[in-house]
């Protein structure tokens, strides 16, 4: 299986992020990508490239323009107006506030665009978004192209951003662009299985009112778990996306017997979907020791994992999300991978 990576994700690392009540050393960190890439080498999957450019006209069909103009320039935006820390939001536009109006301010500008306060923007944070959307664009046109399975080795991850908001340390949807090339590229129809523990509530605000993108997501119940607002039950599409919108969330403590029913019930509804090809947004965060989240997976457990995903037999594209247990996270990826590739 060919691996998509770029090491320009170093250029986004936050001095820190805002838990439990106190700044602390973000969970993600350059390190995650270090040990997927170490557990890589160790089982032998020396395929790796760099993404191709980025093709910008594509990243318009998943994200507003002035939400990516916003990315573009916001650090010298926060620099110029004399702020000397990283650009962190501290107003949002909540109820009783206005929630349609941008302002010029930064500050104010931030809370628009943001969908939490943890998530910091720094001087390297849209270098390193665009190269992990390039490279989840780049295993699309491998996919497109006629390749089986690729692994996209994207941070930061994506599947927090929406099309107009940031957050959940996630800027550009890289799954969601990876979909969406996918249709712009020849396929009719394409299934998402968002298997991290935090919902994709990015990735199902952006296909929610379609029916060409199914979304399917097992995570943490948002009553208990981040981003708490989306990932319920009777969230089922609207318009012609009217049933292609599957939430599957989990309680705390849930072990892998009750995980692995989920997912039967999700690879049943993509099966019934007929699509032409499949991305996985693959957070491996449903790992028992995983710090900020509530699912009791072990790491055997991802072998299966991979197994029964490749029982789609789909051309199948697996961008990474989440997982922050760091030292574990990399025999968690390359055990789903391992699963596909050895049925």
């Amino acid at each position: 299986m060919e691996t998509i990576l770029s090491r320009d994700h170093l250029a986004h690392f936050p001095a820190g992020e805002i838990y439990d009540g106190k700044l602390v050393r973000p969970f993600e960190c350059p390190e995650r990508w270090d040990y997927i890439v170490d557990a890589l080498n160790s089982e032998g999957f020396l395929n790796q490239s760099n993404p191709n450019d980025l093709d910008k006209e594509k990243l318009l069909a998943v994200h507003e323009k002035k939400y990516v103009d916003f990315l573009k320039t916001c650090w010298d935006q926060w620099i110029s107006s004399g702020y000397t820390g990283e650009a962190i939001p501290t107003i949002f536009p909540v109820r009783g506030l206005h929630q349609d109006r941008i302002p010029d301010d930064i500050d104010g500008k931030l809370g628009y665009y943001a969908l939490a306060a943890e998530t910091a923007i720094t001087a390297g944070t849209w270098q390193a978004a665009q190269a992990a959307a390039a490279i989840a664009q780049t295993g699309q046109q491998r996919i497109s192209n006629g390749a089986s399975e690729i692994f996209a080795l994207c941070r930061p991850p994506g599947h927090h951003a929406s099309s107009n908001q940031f957050g959940g340390y996630c800027f550009l949807n890289n799954a969601a662009i990876a979909a969406q090339g996918m249709l712009t590229d020849g396929a009719t129809k394409v299934a998402i299985l968002d298997i991290d523990f935090h919902h994709g509530n990015g990735t199902q605000s952006i296909f929610y009112d379609r029916d060409d993108v199914l979304f399917v997501s097992l995570h943490g119940n948002p009553k208990d778990a981040f981003p708490h607002f989306l990932g319920y039950v009777d969230e089922t599409g609207e318009g012609k996306g009217e049933g292609t919108n599957l939430n599957l969330p989990m309680n705390r403590g849930t072990e892998f017997p009750a995980w692995v029913d989920s997912l039967e019930l999700g690879l049943k509804t993509i099966r019934d979907y007929r699509p032409d090809a499949l991305v996985v947004s693959l957070g491996v965060d449903t790992f028992k020791d995983d710090p900020i989240s509530f699912f009791r997976l072990t790491s055997n457990n991802y072998l299966t994992i991979g197994q029964l995903i490749s029982g789609l037999k789909l051309p199948t594209l697996y961008v990474m999300e989440g997982g922050y247990a760091v030292e574990e996270i990399g025999v968690n990826t390359v055990n789903v991978l391992l699963g596909h590739i050895n049925k």
